[in-house]
């Protein structure tokens, strides 16, 4: 796999770890009424959750994303 596949890749996977993780929050948040759809809170929810996704996705790079060979 070329680095740049395997860049491609470990972005992708993070989208939709951080998709599925807010989406559930999002969806448990407006089941008990913590605030409505459309909502400043979604908003805030997903941000928070997609901050947290991008400091892990680049702490965990070293393991999954070698560096290339010059």
């Amino acid at each position: 796999m070329t680095s740049t596949l395997r860049g491609v890749a470990y972005v992708s996977v993070w989208v939709v770890l951080w998709g599925t993780a807010s989406s559930l929050a999002d969806a448990v948040l407006l089941q008990r009424g913590a605030y409505g759809s459309g909502s400043l809170g979604q908003v805030v929810t997903f941000t928070t959750y997609g901050m947290a996704a991008v400091v892990l996705a680049v702490r965990l790079a070293r393991r999954f994303l070698p560096k290339a060979e010059a």
